[in-house]
C-alpha cells in the first residue's frame, strides 16, 4: 500500500513538473524559481476632483428603529483626488436601494463622477445599481475580491471617522436614525472637510475639491429626470389580455404588447409602476393598475 501511494505522489509531481516547464516555456507561468512573482500594486491618486469616486458601507452603531433598536450602516461615496466625502449617510440596511439612495444624493450635491469604484458585495452587484450607473454614464468597478487596497482611502477614513465621530458619540442620546445622520452630516461640513489633509499637502479636502469645480461633470439636462433614471426597470412578458403583474398587483399595458417582453419602470420606494420601455430603454407607453370593471364598458378592438 505505501508502494503504491509513493509511487503515485511521484507520478502527480513529474506531472506538475512537466506542465510548469511547458507553461514557462511559452511565457505562461507566474512563477519563478520556488516562489510567485507578487502582483505589481503602486500608490496613485486621480489627477482632478471628479475622475474618480469610492463607495463602501461601514458597520455603525444601534439606533432606536420603529420599535427596538437596529444597527446603522454607514453608506459612503468618497473623491479619490480630495478625499472630499461626496456623500454619506447612516442607513437601516446595507441593500442596494441603501446604496441607490446615497448615489441619488451624491450626484446631487457634486454632479457626476466619470468612475465609480465599489466592493464586490451582492448589493452593489444589483442589476439596478449596474443601470443607474449606464443611463447617467458612470463607469462602474469593481475591486477584485480579497483586495481593499482599491478602496484604501476610504478605509483610511473609515479609521479617521471611528477615532474622532463614533468614539465620541452616545448612543444612548440619539432619538432616531435621522437625529445621527444630522450629526454626521454636520460634522462632515464643520469638521472633516475643513481640517487640513497630510495626503493633501495641508490642503482642506473642501478647497482642493474647489480648485476642479469647472472640470465637474454636472447632471445637465439629466436633473429633470433624476428621479426616473434612478427608477427599476424589471422585466415581465405581457398576457394575451394586456396587463402584466409586479408584487401581486396587475397592470395593464398597450394592448399591442401582447406576448411580449418588457421592461417596467418602476418607482422602487413607492412600488408604483410608472411606464413601459423596450430592453434598449425606449418608452412604449403607459403602465395602469387594471381596473376590470371598467374594462366591461371599454370598446375592444376587433380584426
Amino acid at each position: 500500500m505505501h508502494v503504491l501511494k509513493l509511487t503515485k505522489t511521484t507520478a502527480q509531481r513529474s506531472a506538475g513538473s512537466a506542465i510548469h516547464r511547458l507553461l514557462q516555456a511559452h511565457g505562461l507561468s507566474r512563477s519563478s524559481g520556488s516562489a510567485s512573482e507578487p502582483e505589481e500594486r503602486r500608490a496613485y491618486v486621480a489627477a482632478h476632483a471628479g475622475d474618480i469616486w469610492y463607495g463602501d458601507v461601514m458597520h455603525g452603531p444601534r439606533v432606536p428603529m420603529g420599535e427596538g433598536m437596529r444597527k446603522a450602516y454607514l453608506v459612503s461615496l468618497m473623491d479619490d483626488a480630495s478625499r472630499l466625502i461626496i456623500h454619506s449617510a447612516f442607513c437601516p440596511s446595507e441593500t442596494a436601494l441603501d446604496i441607490e439612495a446615497v448615489l441619488k444624493q451624491a450626484v446631487l450635491k457634486r454632479g457626476l463622477p466619470v468612475k465609480l469604484v465599489i466592493d464586490n458585495g451582492p448589493a452593489y452587484r444589483a442589476k439596478t445599481l449596474q443601470g443607474i450607473c449606464a443611463r447617467l454614464g458612470i463607469h462602474l468597478v469593481y475591486c477584485r475580491p480579497y483586495t481593499p487596497e482599491g478602496k484604501g482611502k476610504l478605509e483610511r477614513w473609515h479609521r479617521t471617522f471611528r477615532d474622532q465621530f463614533l468614539s465620541e458619540l452616545d448612543p444612548s442620546r440619539l432619538r432616531d436614525l435621522s437625529d445621527l445622520n444630522a450629526r454626521l452630516w454636520a460634522w462632515l461640513e464643520r469638521v472633516y472637510h475643513t481640517t487640513p489633509h497630510a495626503g493633501l499637502e495641508g490642503q482642506t479636502p473642501l478647497r482642493r475639491y474647489q480648485q476642479d469645480l469647472p472640470r465637474i461633470r454636472t447632471l445637465g439636462p439629466l436633473a429633470a429626470r433624476l428621479d426616473e433614471l434612478f427608477y427599476h426597470r424589471v422585466t415581465r412578458q405581457v398576457r394575451k389580455d394586456g396587463t402584466v403583474s409586479y408584487q401581486g398587483e396587475r397592470f395593464e399595458v398597450p394592448y399591442a404588447l401582447s406576448g411580449r417582453s418588457v421592461c417596467l419602470v418602476v418607482d422602487p420606494h413607492t412600488r408604483k409602476v410608472c411606464a413601459v420601455e423596450d430592453a434598449d430603454g425606449r418608452p412604449l407607453g403607459a403602465a395602469t393598475p387594471l381596473d376590470a370593471l371598467a374594462n366591461v364598458q371599454r370598446q375592444r378592438r376587433t380584426r
